[in-house]
């Protein structure tokens, strides 16, 4: 078998690089000083993240971790805790920002496949009292980025919802991937968001944008947003040159999605066939994880893959994760899967 001529990258779809149309977008875009609230094309955007998501406002931001943390500080108050899934992006992957930028604690709960039910949120919301801390928000996250891509139903978005806000618990929505979620599923944007105070979107994964998140809300509360990402280092200047890229991702990159969907259920159609390994979520959008403990653990198959093409990531010590998007191709996909299915079981054999 031959060796792909470039390698196959399948660590995530943070990876993608603009295409051509999109940079003369972003180079053509009109600018101005948005901290003046003076540049067009990031007007343009929020405006537009708003209407999908039916919010009343939104607001650009340089990154999904700046989003969501400004989500955080911005429905909560200094010492508070947040409920969150214990595979949750904002407890293992934004480095204890809650905590060290915010005075915020996250309060692990378990769940299926990334989904809490209201019942464990119940269970956590901390009792009334001087010796516990004030329940601040619960947080979702659709999809789910450490538990396979996979997606809260939204059935379960809205009983969670309703529980929190029976008790006078906010509730924030990390979407990174929300657009994953939309395309699998048919349901629209702005029904997941309306189960939320605060929403997370970003650009720069599957809808393959260079740069940038959006957080939205209500008008109050994106006002609120501004003033906390100013004491983050988040207000820009001239760039809408960035927001174009995400504007252009939003009109041009999202019905492909399902592409991606395909080709990681590909994938994972070849992984399920190597004796010895297991997937152990439904692959329901892009991201693929498999249980590589027989291999020798995710280390070894990661090194093994890359000296034949092959880039995926380290999702644990043995799990490995495969991420499709836009740069790779249905074609590159099934080489990953054959080089895979040939390797993998050497391994195994050799394992001590």
């Amino acid at each position: 078998m031959s060796y792909p001529a470039a390698p196959i990258d399948l660590r995530s779809d943070t990876i993608t690089k603009p295409s051509e149309a999109m940079r003369r977008a972003m180079a053509e875009a009109p600018v101005g000083d948005d901290v003046y609230r003076e540049d067009p094309t990031i007007e343009r955007l929020q405006e537009m993240v708003a209407d999908l998501l039916g919010k009343e406002a939104a607001l650009f931001v340089p990154s999904g971790t700046m989003s969501n943390q400004l989500c955080l500080r911005t429905l909560t108050h200094m010492g508070d805790e947040v409920i969150v899934h214990e595979d949750a992006h904002v407890l293992h992957y934004e480095g204890g920002s809650a905590a060290a930028l915010s005075g915020l604690q996250l309060r692990p709960v378990a769940g299926s496949f990334g989904v809490l039910s209201p019942g464990a949120v119940e269970a956590a919301i901390r009792p009334s009292g001087e010796h516990f801390a004030h329940t601040g928000a619960v947080e979702m996250e659709n999809t789910h980025n450490r538990c396979g891509g996979t997606i809260w139903p939204l059935d379960a978005m809205k009983a969670v919802a309703a529980l929190a806000r029976s008790r006078g618990v906010k509730v924030h929505l990390d979407g990174a991937r929300l657009w994953n979620a939309h395309k699998a599923t048919g349901v629209p944007l702005a029904e997941y968001a309306a189960t939320a105070d605060s929403v997370s979107v970003c650009f720069s994964k599957g809808l393959a944008a260079p740069v940038g998140s959006a957080l939205a809300g209500s008008f109050e509360f994106v006002e609120r947003a501004r003033d906390n990402r100013k004491r983050y280092g988040g207000a820009m200047r001239q760039a809408g040159i960035i927001a174009a890229g995400a504007i252009y991702a939003l009109e041009h990159n999202m019905d492909r999605l399902v592409e991606d969907h395909e080709n990681a259920a590909t994938l994972a159609s070849y992984l399920r066939g190597i004796p010895g390994l297991e997937i152990g979520h439904p692959v329901e959008t892009n991201i693929v994880i498999a249980d590589v403990s027989r291999f020798g653990g995710a280390g070894r198959v990661v090194e093994a893959l890359k000296e034949e093409g092959v880039l995926c990531g380290v999702a644990a010590p043995t799990r490995v994760r495969f991420v499709t998007h836009l740069d790779v191709d249905a074609q590159a996909v099934r080489t990953a899967g054959e080089i895979a299915v040939r390797l993998l079981p050497a391994l195994a054999q050799t394992r001590e």
